[in-house]
Order: C-alpha cells, then structure tokens, then sequence
C-alpha cells in the first residue's frame, strides 16, 4: 500500500503486488517507480456518467483493449478486440475500470517487454494489490479526475524500491 498525494488530495493507495521497482518487466506485478504524465480518462458508459476532468475523457467499448504483448506491433496501445496476439479488456465484469486514468509510462515509444497499461483505477476492497497499477476507491478517482489537468504529473516512489 502507498499514498497518493497531490493537486489538494492526500489517500491510502493500492500499487502493485511486486512492489514498486525502478527497471518494470512486463508481467512482473510491479508498479514502475518514477515521474509519470498523466494522458487521459476512461469511463464506462453505463455504469457511470461521464466524469468531469481537465484531461481528455474518452467512453470505452465492449471491443475497446489494451495490448500487452511485447512482440506485438500495438504494444502498449489502446486496441480493438480481438486482436492477434495478448491484450487486457478495458470493460471488466469486477468493475475495476469503470474509472480510468491512463499514465504515461513506457509509451513514447513503447520498449517491447518494458511493461505496459499503467492505469490509475477503481481499488479492490481493501485497498489489495493491483498487477502493477495505482488503485483507489471510486470516490476517491472521482475526486482525483475531477482536479487533474493535460500537463500533470504523477510520483510514484517506495520505500526500498527493487533496482532493476
């Protein structure tokens, strides 16, 4: 667990299960450590309404996807399912992408296998351990989305981060 603090609001946070690590592998379960921009926001239209942000606020679709196969050529990409090849949908059945905000980690341009789909999104009950995310309570992310602006930053740093 961290803390996510900045543009007024300071909260508990859920990161990545293999901690937090400087050196990201795709599949490692590690948060990458690091000064990330902030891209855009994602909703699921449906379950709720479009969210007010500064950032780019885009619905996503049933066929919507984000690829994770290092030796494709949309690694690290928004997608349209199906595709050939390994990508993670953006509309879950749990519910934790109903809220989105897409960091931009390893993305300009991506490095095959350095890790991918750095999100801010939806927390499990307690606060569990994400595949590699930032995760908070929706009403949190709400709050969150609501304050961010196209520029922002976002820190993420551990105490004892893994070296590569």
């Amino acid at each position: 667990m961290g803390i996510l603090a900045g543009r007024g609001i300071a909260t508990a946070c859920a990161l990545g299960k293999g901690g937090v690590r400087t050196g990201k592998r795709e599949g490692d379960g590690a948060t990458p450590a690091g000064l990330w921009p902030v891209r855009r926001l994602y909703y699921r239209p449906g379950r709720l309404f479009p969210p007010r942000s500064g950032l780019a606020v885009r619905p996503t679709g049933p066929r919507d996807g984000w690829c994770d196969q290092p030796d494709h050529p949309a690694y690290n990409r928004r997608v349209r399912l199906p595709i050939a090849g390994s990508a993670e949908r953006l509309q879950r059945p749990d519910r934790l992408y109903d809220l989105v905000i897409e960091l931009g980690y390893n993305d300009s341009p991506p490095r095959p296998g350095a890790g991918s789909a750095i999100f801010m999104h939806v927390a499990r009950p307690g606060l569990r351990p994400t595949a590699g995310c930032i995760a908070v309570p929706l009403p949190v992310l709400r709050r969150i989305a609501a304050r961010m602006r196209a520029g922002d930053l976002v820190l993420v740093q551990g105490r004892g981060s893994l070296p590569d």
